[in-house]
Order: C-alpha cells, then structure tokens, then sequence
C-alpha cells in the first residue's frame, strides 16, 4: 500500500528563528546558489557568511522575510524590499528580493504562494507598486511573475558575469493600485 498523503505546505513570515530554521534556511540557500539562483552568489558562500546574511535580514526594518515550508522544513524565500525612511518620494514602492524554492519542492505551487503572500503583504503596508529584477536565465521566476502581471519594462544586457560571460538580465513591476485586466 503506497503513501497518499499531500505534503503539507505553508508560507508564512518569519521575524525570528526557531528549532531548525536557520539551518533549514542555510541549506535552502546553498541549494539555489548551486543550482544558479542564488541571488548574486555563485558559489555558496561558508556558513558564517550564510548566517550572518540572514540573520542581518531580519534586523533590518525595511525587509520583510516570508518562507515556504514543505512539511515544515524550510525550502524557499521572498523577500519584500521597502525604501528606506528618507525615500519619501520612492515610499510607494516596494521590491522584490532573494526569492527562490530548492528544486526538489518545486511543484507544489509554493513559489506561486510566495509571490500572492508578497503581492498581500505590500498591499497591506500601503505600497502601489512592486519591483522585481532578475537574470534572463531565471526562466520559472520570469514566466511566474509575467503570468501574476508584471510588466517587463526594461533590459540590461550586462546584468550579470558568469564563467566570463555576460548574462542580461530583465526588470519588472506591478501595479497594486490597478484593477486587474
């Protein structure tokens, strides 16, 4: 008799570590730099520098961390990126940041889950306009961002070197403050 039992998923914010999340959060992570994904990181960095990022994510105020979890491990992130308080102009903008889910969890709509919770987060802190960037070769992420309506607006051909080559990397933003189409 096999195992039918869905794996149980969930997004959610996270504002402090607990049990195994940091560690759960550093191997998510070295998993998405191997596989190409890792958010200017080419090679996965040591563990220090892997800790000392995230948990700097967590002190900075303008940052807000949401993860997905597969049976409560954690396997992928977003960010929400707001500008800083002396920003008044940019103040109704927000970005996009390190978003990203290992690959062995894909498929279970959790990086879909990740955008939706972003897209609600920003809402509900005011913002009219999200921002998202990301190399050209971040095919899933693009595809999922174009289908939730984010409009590419622009292309920089030299967005990224890798292995001496160049790689361009496109820029997006949504709208909040719009009826949908």
């Amino acid at each position: 008799m096999s195992d039918t039992t869905a794996p149980a998923t969930r997004i959610e914010e996270i504002t402090d570590f607990h049990g195994a999340d940091l560690d759960d959060l550093m191997a998510a992570t070295r998993e998405a730099v191997v596989e190409g994904q890792g958010f200017g990181w080419l090679r996965p960095p040591p563990r220090d520098k892997l800790e000392s990022y995230w948990k700097g994510v967590l002190l900075v105020p303008e940052r807000s961390l949401f993860v997905a979890r597969l049976n409560g491990t954690i396997v992928g992130t977003i960010q929400l990126v707001r500008p800083p308080a002396n920003n008044e102009a940019g103040a109704f903008c927000g970005e996009l940041s390190t978003f990203f889910v290992v690959p062995w969890a894909r498929g279970f709509g959790l990086a879909r889950g990740l955008l939706r919770q972003i897209e609600e987060a920003a809402v509900e802190q005011g913002l009219l306009q999200l921002d998202f960037h990301a190399r050209a070769d971040r095919k899933a992420a693009i595809s999922l961002c174009e289908n939730a309506g984010f409009k590419r607006w622009g292309v920089k051909q030299r967005y990224a070197l890798i292995d001496g080559k160049f790689i361009a990397g496109y820029y997006y933003s949504k709208e909040l403050d719009q009826e949908p189409t």
